[in-house]
């Protein structure tokens, strides 16, 4: 359960200067304490009784665990119903699987979270499909790539369909991956990993689409209109001793704060997926790729830029589908699912899913 506060050090009144403020998700002390000012209640897994999905936690390691959601169809086939002439009904086809990364910065939240429990019921519902929801290590207790890394190995979980609920249920033809801003990153990252790429080969398992929801991708040169939201550059001046191995004056970018290994800073391909010498996006392991941006959203040029990139590639993602949200911003659809806005991303994201 993700907490607001997290002590990592002692405390001394002395040291209780903040060196990274990175607010509303994470705040760093002097002193070592860590502070997660947007707090993000837990929901326990179990029965929704808004959709009548069911969920569950599996633990794949001592600090990390998947949430699994089962949709009503696909107890409803299991159980066998029965039609109106008193005979079983043929039991439905196996369901899409969807594998949700959160988001958070790679700091904050969890599969559990209340925001991400409650969208992740409404997407099973709409497919319907079979989701397995993600918890990862978080920065700065686990810098990345650990995320990374415990993503690819929940993802590896799946195709392996040792669980009785994937087993029983899941079409491992038709996986997609599905993340919001940090997530969303993720997802793009394992979809371009090797080890996935030949993950399933022959035994018709494989990643079908990827859908990036307001995805964290960003970059050293501005584009569209980046520029108002980026701070000023500082004055070149003459290097001190003392200056911090940041420099001072220039404030340390979240991306480079949680990834201490980057190359090239915020141009990392991680970050920035279309930068110069960037793997081609056309190798992506997918058939399709859905990007979801917001109006409202600092982000969205990258991602409009993502898609571009893709749809140019003529390689393996053969269709990439772009929705923008207008009058929105960054994912106002985990802080407001009643609106419209919010009710329509679902519809068009269960769609791509359903889609063949």
């Amino acid at each position: 359960m993700p907490a607001a506060t997290v002590v990592v050090a002692g405390t001394n009144g002395d040291n209780e200067e903040v060196v990274h403020d990175f607010s509303p998700l994470l705040l760093v002390y002097r002193s070592g304490r860590l502070e997660r000012p947007l707090i993000m209640p837990f929901d326990s897994p179990g029965h929704d009784a808004a959709t009548g999905v069911e969920s569950k936690d599996v633990p794949l390691s001592p600090s990390t665990f998947v949430r699994l959601y089962l949709p009503p169809e696909a107890r409803a086939s299991s159980d066998g119903d029965v039609d109106d002439d008193g005979d079983k009904k043929k039991a439905g086809g196996k369901l899409p699987v969807v594998v949700y990364f959160h988001g958070g910065g790679f700091v904050m939240g969890s599969a559990g979270s209340c925001v991400y429990h409650r969208f992740v019921n409404d997407l099973v519902a709409a497919c319907p499909a079979l989701a397995v929801s993600v918890d990862y290590r978080l920065a700065p207790e686990h810098m990345l790539p650990a995320a990374y890394e415990d993503s690819l190995a929940a993802l590896k979980w799946v195709l392996s369909a040792t669980d009785t609920w994937l087993a029983t249920h899941g079409d491992l033809g038709r996986v997609f991956l599905v993340g919001d801003s940090a997530g969303g990153n993720i997802c793009h990252h394992l979809a371009m990993h090797p080890d996935v790429k030949g993950a399933g080969a022959g035994a018709g398992a494989g990643l079908k689409g990827i859908v990036l929801i307001h995805p964290w991708f960003w970059g050293k040169e501005p584009i569209g209109g980046e520029q108002e939201h980026r701070r000023p550059r500082p004055r070149p001046r003459a290097k001190r001793a003392d200056d911090a191995e940041e420099g001072r004056g220039r404030k340390k970018h979240l991306w480079e704060f949680v990834c201490p290994g980057a190359v090239d800073g915020v141009d990392d391909p991680r970050m920035n997926p279309t930068a110069p010498g960037a793997p081609a996006l056309e190798s992506l392991a997918c058939e399709k790729v859905m990007v979801c941006v917001a109006e409202g959203d600092h982000l969205r040029w990258r991602g409009k830029a993502y898609a571009d990139a893709v749809a140019r590639g003529g390689g393996q993602p053969a269709a990439v589908d772009v929705l923008e949200s207008e009058g929105v911003g960054h994912v106002f659809f985990l802080l407001d699912p009643e609106m419209e806005e919010a009710k329509e991303l679902l519809r068009r994201i269960a769609a791509f899913v359903r889609a063949k």
